[in-house]
Formats: structure tokens, C-alpha cells, sequence
């Protein structure tokens, strides 16, 4: 009895019919992601020689769980992250659906073709997550779940539908995954659906000890469903034999590397080793087992041992069916890596290749045409209906896009007093909720735990915290309680728990709603500085898939200096210089945090938009150093200046040197310049806002890029051209391209070591940043330059 007959002799007509359909579907699905890879590889041109790659292996072990889910189980509104070795999976797919032309599956890992993983901005079919970095794109249904349910709450048009994850086992590796498993608020997200793909192998061999049991209670710890789809309908078929229950206790038993030896073995060496020596099990006999097996044809044999659940459709069927969506959902479904190529359980085919003749092999066993590998089903075949049906079934109408309301740019008024850049970020939310009420109502904040030590707390008592059902505060009557924990479906602050990796991942999603639901928020992330590094992956990534939003680093630098190095941020600015689709701004003053936060809110939640990174200082400043100029054109002016990037902060009739200063060191830079002029010696002093933007204008000025270059001329016109000095509280390498404006001599101070504990001065002087050590550069530079 084969494997087909197996399943058809407990089936009903109709379903049977049903079912080979998806086969049909399912084997053809195996042969275009197959096809396409070898296309890549050995077909098409390869000048360089350079490696394309690929992964074959990969892709054939969730074929049967994407087929299933994508031509029975999916609706219109449910989303799907797709791990990222299976993209010509879903490029294979969406052929099927008629969501990508057949031309571009030549195109895979070529230049303005299939992107290598699955991406939502890059490819030319619909990719509803970006994929690639393992455990991120993992869990990103995780926080779009959360944003879709955000703006069902606020604003509506979001609908419902499950967000599903397909996942290498090997990504629960990764710590982003169990970060975004145990925060407190996934475990209501019932229409989370992760589907493990249990192939038991990594990259480079087959793991001994990945215990699925181990894994499902970690899940179940945490709140979740766990569904285990391990054997199909053949295995146990022959487990319900007599003697069956001693094969199962053998199999059950096995590790990871012995069940993959299996897959490798004749008939004859696979009965020899399923009835050989092996450590004492119970129930686990021989002789039973041997005479179960006599009773079993070779090929049924074969095919048997490698009948695991995740190939088997209707086990795969009855496991969708069972998700219950009052909870989160995880299903294991014990896959073979490579399952139905020739490479099927190899330790090392991860990358590996099917042969000339292997792959001839496979389509004369699927029905495809080596000659003609994109040939479709034939018009009117019960596979092409299917296929025409789930199209329909799946095809979503574009929301109609909602423009962003309109945000001011200056509130015209003047800080004065002391202040620091993270107290003002409170500040300026409250006005523009109160001056700009629609703008106001697109904000949403989110914090790890940081609430109110980066200075929200004031911001989240007014708007409160966004919860889907209306929570009691148990504290709403004590006196001495000053952050209101008032949660609510109208709050517009999300809190989690101290994770990084959670915080900026849902900021992407966030930041996404306007491409997915057609409602743009203005999302800004709030973390402590020094963490932006541990956050950068998920943070780029998201990014890189289309999110658009906000995010403030704070408190920074040395210049928190009784909290020693742990907590002092170096690279930092840098990251954000560097960071694609993203504007890096450091404020030096309350009202350029203004400024520049509301020129980052008004880049949001459109096409072309663009993302921000605002790195705050907690230290406290005298306003008036800012000397904001009081005609009207002259502070547009002043404006324009800061939001471009830089302004000049005090100019001397005749300048022997130029201090260029960013943040919370321009105090000293301004310290600096006016000992400078008591010994004779003229300093402008240049006030840094975002380096990355004057240095795009520099490479546009060189002929690299389209950027603006007239703040170049406005702060550093050549006329005015002399020695440099930088100060940053952040590497100094930050700053040193300023002295490539006008190729003249440089000095650049900042912070290149681990800081300590201790007063400000103290660390200041330490790290060469002090007023003292600003004056002895630019003399130095003076009395070293030209006459």
C-alpha cells in the first residue's frame, strides 16, 4: 500500500479529490522555488563567478505548511511572515496567484529582481513582512498585531486577521524571539499564529539536542497554545497497528541525528536499523517492531518514515482548525529539511544544489518540463481554479490612504532659564497636542519601563496608557502617586517590558500602519542612549521595511556622568549619521528639540517619508546661551538653519579659528570662545544639529547625491574658512569630516574609551571635552597654522 493510498482509504470521495488537488499545487509550488533557485545559479549569466546562492533545502521543508495555509486557511486580512530562506517559496506562491509575472522568477538574487528574503519595500510581489534577520522578521507579526489592534481602537479601518510567523526552528535561538514572547501583552494577542517549521537542523548539521518538548513548555510557560503536528496520516496509520506502539516508542526515542541518518538508508539498512541495537526503551521491541514492518512493502517503508507532520495536508488541515484565538498560537510541525529533493535530510544541505540529473529527476516525478520550468497549469484544470480561487479569496482592496494632518513648525515661543533637550521632548508634545490637536491625536509613544525617568511622565498622565479594555488604577486615590496609570482603548502611550529589541520593533510597526491600514501615526520610541546599540538590529530592519517613525535617545553621553561608562553612550551619534532612511539630530538647546521634532514628525506616515533619531541630553543648559534671535525672518532663518543641520551660534568680526560644537558640550565650546577673544584671538563658534546632514551636503557638493547644499554656504561660507575644532560628547570621528569643507587644519575632541562615575567637570576634564582643553586646541591649532 502506497502513501497515497494510505491517506485516500480513511478519506471521503470529495476530500480525497480536494486533497490531490493541493498535492498537485504543493509539488508544483516544490518545483518553481526549486527552479528558480537553480536558474539563479547554473542558467543564468555569472560574470564575476561570484556565488548567487540559495537555499533549496530550505525552501522544500515548508512547502507543504505554505500550500496549506496559503490555499486553505488564509483570508484577505490575515498578514503572513515568511522566514527568510523560504522567499522563493512565496515568490513561488504568489506566481500561482497571479501576483507575480513569471519573468521575474528568473530574477532571483539578481540586480532589480527577487530580492534573497522576502521584503516589503524591494520585491516586486506582496511581502507583508520583511524577513531576513533571524528572530526579527519572527516576531514583527508580534507588534503588528499590536498596531493593527492601536488603530482599530483610535481611528478604526483596520480590521481583524491573524498574524501569522513561519519560522526556522533554529530562529528560537535568537533572544529577539523569546523577548517578544514573554512581554506581558502577547499573551492576549490571540490572533498570533507562529508555525515552527521542526526540520531539526541548522545551518551546518543536525542539532543532537533541540528538544521540541523543552521548547513547547517554554511556550506554554508564557501563556501560549501549543499545537504538535509530529507524524502524518502513514506513521500513524502504522502506529495504530499491533506493534505499532513499540515503533512509535523507538522513533519518539531516537535523537535528531539518528531520525536523519534514516532518511539516508535503503529499505533493507532502514529495516536493519529501526529493529537493530539501540539503548533500552519501553515498549521499544525488536521483534515487535520487526514483525510490524514485515507486513510493510519497501516503498511504503519509505515513505513512512519520512511521513512527518509538517508534509502531511490534512494533519497540517486539522491543526489550523484547532487554533483557539484567545490566545497566542504556536504549532510545531515536525518537517525534513529538503523533504522530496534528493538532498532530503543531509546534514549539509543547507546550501546545497540539486545536480543536472536530480533536478530532471524531480520534474519528471511532479510533471514539469526542465525545458519549460514556468510552463502553468493548463486553463481550466481543477489546479488552475484553485489557484484562481484563492486569488479571489485572497485579494485585498488598497485602504484609501489618510494624509497626515498638518504639524507646525515653530510654536513661536522662546525658552528661557535653564532647561534640558529630554525635558523639553514633554514639552513639546503637549503643545502640539494642544496647538495642533489632529497632528496631536497621530502621536503615540512607547517606552520600555522608562516612562518616567525620560521625562513622559507628565505626557502619559494627560494622554494615558493604551490598553484594549479599560483597566482600574488601584492608586487613582493615593496622594503621593504622581504617574497616573491610567489605562485605557483611547490612551496613546504603549509601555513595555524592559526590552529593546520589543520597543523599536513595534516602532516599526507603528510606523507602518499607513502603508498597511491607510491610517499614519506619528510613533516616537523612548529609550535610554546607550541602549540604541543593543536595539540597532531590529531598529535598521524596520526601517528597512518601510517603518516610519521616531527615535529619542535619552539621556546621553559622558555628560550623565555620575552613572558611570555602563550607562555613557559613545557611538551613538555616529549610528544615527549612518543610519539609512534615518535623520540623526542633537539638539544643543530646548527649542532646536523643538524644532527638530517637529520637522521629523511632519517627515512620518507617507510615501517618501523618512525616519529620525534624536539623541537628548539630561544636562541642564542656560537657554539663553541660544541667543534665538528676535525679528521674525531672522528666527526663521535660525529655524531653517537648525533643521538643516547646523547654525552659527556666535560670530567674531575676524576669526583665527572655528569651534564647531553639538549638544551638551556647546556650553563650553561658547566657554571656550570667549576666553579665546580676552587672549586675542577670534573663534566662531558653529552650533551642530545633525552632522548627517551637512555631510550629505558635502557629498552632494563633491557630485554624490541630490542633497541641499546651501546650509554649507550658510555656516560655513568660505570666506570665513579657518582652523577647526569639534567637540562632541560621542566619538570624535563625528565630526571630523568638518574640516574637509573648506580642507583646512582640525583638531576633533570627544569621547573614544569607557567613561567612569563623577562630577561633570570631573569627566569632562577626563575625556578632553572641559573648556580648558577646547582653549588648548585651538591655540594650538593658531599657533601652528600660517601666518
Amino acid at each position: 500500500m502506497n502513501h497515497l493510498d494510505l491517506v485516500a482509504s480513511s478519506a471521503p470521495a470529495a476530500a480525497t479529490d480536494d486533497l490531490d488537488v493541493l498535492r498537485e499545487i504543493e509539488q508544483r509550488v516544490l518545483w518553481l522555488s526549486t527552479a528558480m533557485i537553480d536558474h539563479a545559479n547554473r542558467v543564468r549569466p555569472n560574470p564575476t563567478g561570484l556565488k548567487v546562492g540559495g537555499h533549496q533545502a530550505s525552501s522544500a521543508s515548508i512547502v507543504s505548511i505554505m500550500t496549506s495555509l496559503w490555499f486553505e486557511c488564509l483570508t484577505a486580512d490575515d498578514r503572513v511572515s515568511v522566514k527568510p530562506h523560504a522567499s522563493p517559496v512565496l515568490h513561488a506562491v504568489n506566481h500561482l496567484l497571479g501576483e507575480l509575472d513569471a519573468s521575474y522568477l528568473t530574477t532571483l538574487r539578481q540586480f532589480g529582481g527577487l530580492q534573497s528574503y522576502p521584503s516589503r519595500t524591494k520585491d516586486p510581489d506582496p511581502a507583508d513582512y520583511s524577513t531576513g534577520s533571524v528572530g526579527i522578521g519572527a516576531t514583527a507579526p508580534i507588534w503588528g498585531a499590536l498596531a493593527r489592534r492601536y488603530v482599530e481602537t483610535h481611528f478604526g479601518g483596520a480590521g481583524t486577521g491573524r498574524q501569522y510567523s513561519l519560522l526556522g526552528d533554529a530562529e528560537l535561538d535568537e533572544g529577539a524571539c523569546w523577548e517578544a514572547i514573554l512581554d506581558p501583552q502577547v499573551a492576549e494577542l490571540g490572533e498570533v499564529v507562529w508555525i515552527v517549521d521542526f526540520n531539526r537542523q541548522s545551518l551546518d548539521r543536525v542539532v543532537p539536542n533541540m528538544g521540541g518538548t523543552r521548547l513547547q513548555g517554554m511556550f506554554a510557560a508564557a501563556g501560549w497554545q501549543v499545537l504538535t503536528v509530529k507524524y502524518g496520516r502513514l506513521l500513524e496509520e502504522l502506529f495504530a497497528r499491533p506493534g505499532g506502539e513499540a515503533l512509535r516508542a523507538r522513533i519518539d526515542g531516537m535523537s535528531n541525528p539518528e531520525y536523519q541518518r534514516l532518511l539516508r538508508c535503503d529499505a533493507t539498512e532502514l529495516r536493519a536499523r529501526l529493529t537493530g541495537t539501540y539503548a533500552s526503551l519501553p515498549g521499544a521491541d525488536p521483534g515487535i517492531i520487526a514483525g510490524l514492518l514485515a507486513g510493510v512493502d519497501d516503498a511504503a517503508l519509505h515513505a513512512a518514515v519520512r511521513n512527518l507532520g509538517g508534509h502531511d495536508l490534512p494533519a497540517l488541515r486539522q491543526a489550523f482548525a484547532s487554533i483557539d484565538d484567545t490566545r497566542p498560537t504556536v504549532i510545531f510541525a515536525y518537517t525534513v529539511k529538503g523533504y522530496g529533493l534528493a538532498t532530503e535530510g543531509h546534514p549539509q544541505n543547507h546550501s546545497s544544489l540539486l545536480t543536472v540529473d536530480q533536478l530532471h529527476a524531480l520534474a519528471a516525478r511532479v510533471g514539469a518540463d526542465p525545458a519549460r520550468p514556468w510552463t502553468p497549469f493548463p486553463e481550466g484544470s481543477r489546479a488552475a481554479l484553485r489557484c484562481a480561487e484563492t486569488a479571489w479569496r485572497l485579494r485585498r482592496t488598497p485602504p484609501p490612504p489618510q494624509d497626515v494632518p498638518e504639524v507646525p513648525e515653530d510654536f513661536g515661543r522662546t525658552p528661557h532659564g535653564t532647561a534640558t533637550t529630554q525635558a523639553a521632548l514633554g514639552r513639546t508634545l503637549f503643545d502640539l497636542n494642544r496647538q495642533a490637536p489632529a497632528a496631536g491625536a497621530r502621536v503615540v509613544t512607547v517606552s520600555p519601563d522608562v516612562s518616567s525617568s525620560t521625562n513622559l511622565g507628565g505626557w502619559l498622565n494627560k494622554v494615558g496608557v493604551w490598553a484594549t479594555d479599560e483597566r482600574r488604577n488601584w492608586f487613582d486615590d493615593d496622594a503621593e502617586t504622581i504617574l497616573h496609570w491610567r489605562e485605557r482603548p483611547t490612551g496613546r502611550h504603549i509601555e513595555l517590558g524592559i526590552a529593546e529589541t520589543n520597543l523599536v520593533g513595534l516602532l516599526g510597526e507603528l510606523g507602518a500602519t499607513w502603508s498597511r491600514w491607510g491610517q499614519p501615526l506619528l510613533p516616537i520610541g523612548v529609550v535610554y542612549d546607550p541602549f540604541v546599540e543593543r536595539a540597532l538590529e531590529p531598529w535598521s530592519f524596520g526601517i528597512y521595511a518601510g517603518g516610519q517613525s521616531i527615535l529619542v535617545g535619552t539621556p546621553s553621553g559622558v555628560s550623565l556622568g555620575p552613572e558611570g561608562g555602563a550607562h555613557q553612550s559613545i557611538k551613538t551619534p555616529s549610528i544615527g549619521i549612518e543610519q539609512p532612511g534615518c535623520t540623526a539630530y542633537e539638539p544643543a538647546f530646548a527649542l532646536d528639540l523643538e524644532w527638530c521634532l517637529l520637522a521629523s514628525l511632519a517627515r512620518l506616515g507617507r510615501p517618501g517619508g523618512r525616519s529620525a533619531y534624536l539623541r537628548l541630553s539630561t544636562r541642564p543648559v542656560d537657554q539663553a546661551l541660544a541667543n534665538v534671535p528676535a525679528d521674525p525672518a531672522a528666527r526663521e532663518l535660525r529655524r531653517r538653519q537648525v533643521v538643516a543641520g547646523a547654525y552659527p551660534l556666535r560670530r567674531h568680526e575676524r576669526p583665527s579659528v572655528t569651534i564647531a560644537a553639538m549638544g551638551a558640550v556647546v556650553t563650553e565650546a561658547l566657554a571656550a570662545a570667549a576666553r579665546l577673544g580676552e587672549l586675542g584671538v577670534g573663534a566662531d563658534v558653529v552650533c551642530l544639529t545633525s552632522p548627517g546632514l551637512v555631510f550629505e551636503g558635502m557629498r552632494s557638493r563633491g557630485g554624490h547625491g541630490d542633497a541641499p547644499t546651501w546650509i554649507l554656504d550658510s555656516v560655513f561660507p568660505a570666506r570665513r574658512a579657518t582652523p577647526i575644532v569639534t567637540v562632541a560628547d560621542g566619538h570624535p570621528h563625528t565630526l571630523a569630516f568638518l574640516a574637509g569643507v573648506h580642507q583646512v587644519p582640525g583638531t576633533h575632541l570627544g569621547v573614544s574609551e569607557f567613561g567612569q562615575s563623577g562630577g561633570l567637570d570631573d569627566v569632562y576634564r577626563h575625556h578632553g571635552l572641559d573648556t580648558d582643553s577646547i582653549v588648548a586646541a585651538c591655540l594650538d591649532l593658531v599657533d601652528s597654522g600660517p601666518d
